[in-house]
């Protein structure tokens, strides 16, 4: 419980987020901390390099913000509320559904953590999930491009790379098996959706101490098209091309730089070693 007296809340928000929304909703929470008589600082673009001596944390902004959080604050305890203020959100979504902010507020202050599950993916840590080939690519275009809200900018990315992609070849290594071939995309997730709400591993729990496998095979440009709307609705596990798997770690290696995301940030790198951490972060949800 969150209470005045015992409590000391950080508030930690990515101005950039959102367009602005994460500085608004930081605002909201820092007034209503103000009516509870609840113990609060906000940290708006600097964060602390420790959070000594907090008892909480409320994160306003999006996937990015989370990611940034639990690599900047590694084997952080503390518990944690994530607040509504990027664009995709997707992370958010997962814990919270489409709780308004407000709501959340009020139900998070008698709201005891709970343990959720920490993935990493080479000397990086995510929440979400970590897309490798196709997802790479379109993280790589929207570069330090202005989102638009929900799944907008990354709908008008992936039609653009749809039809000019070409898909490489990966040795793909489980604990059961290995997997080569040219694929589409290869995704690693620890929550259901991705990219402002493209249900790509639709099956996945973030408190379940496993990741979600999703592999697409290479397919033509007008396959790919065709099959986009049931990956986005999470209705295409069963679908022949698509290798699914739960894992507790993989590594993927391929014979030219692996573009990827983190949480929607982009990377690449000639392997990829992704492992889960059970437990790791504590979180009100």
């Amino acid at each position: 419980m969150i209470a005045a007296g015992n409590s000391h809340v950080a508030i930690l928000c990515n101005e950039l987020a959102g367009a602005g929304q994460a500085v608004s909703v930081a605002g909201l929470l820092d007034g209503w901390l103000h009516q509870q008589h609840i113990r609060h600082t906000v940290f708006i673009g600097s964060w602390p390099d420790q959070l000594t001596g907090f008892t909480d944390v409320f994160l306003a902004g999006g996937d990015g913000t989370v990611n940034y959080f639990v690599n900047k604050y590694p084997g952080i305890k503390i518990p944690i509320v994530i607040f509504k203020g990027g664009t995709g959100n997707d992370f958010h979504w997962l814990l919270y559904g489409d709780t308004g902010t407000r709501e959340q507020f009020d139900k998070m202050l008698k709201t005891d953590p709970r343990p959720v599950d920490l993935g990493q993916c080479n000397d990086r840590f995510f929440v979400n999930g970590v897309g490798a080939g196709f997802e790479g690519v379109v993280a790589r275009a929207l570069q330090a491009k202005k989102k638009l809200p929900g799944k907008t900018s990354y709908m008008l990315t992936i039609i653009k790379k749809i039809v000019t992609y070409r898909s490489p070849a990966f040795v793909i290594y489980t604990a059961e098996r290995v997997i080569t071939g040219k694929k589409l995309l290869v995704d690693v997730s620890n929550g259901r959706r991705a990219g402002g709400g493209f249900h790509v591993a639709p099956a996945a729990r973030a408190d379940d101490g496993q990741l979600d496998l999703v592999i697409a095979a290479a397919m033509s440009p007008l396959k790919r098209l065709i099959y986009l709307p049931a990956i986005e609705k999470g209705k295409h596990l069963h679908l022949p091309f698509i290798h699914y798997q739960p894992v507790t770690s993989v590594k993927i290696d391929c014979s030219v730089p692996i573009p990827f995301h983190l949480d929607g940030e982009y990377d690449e790198a000639m392997r990829l070693d992704i492992r889960i951490h059970p437990g790791a972060l504590n979180i009100r949800f």
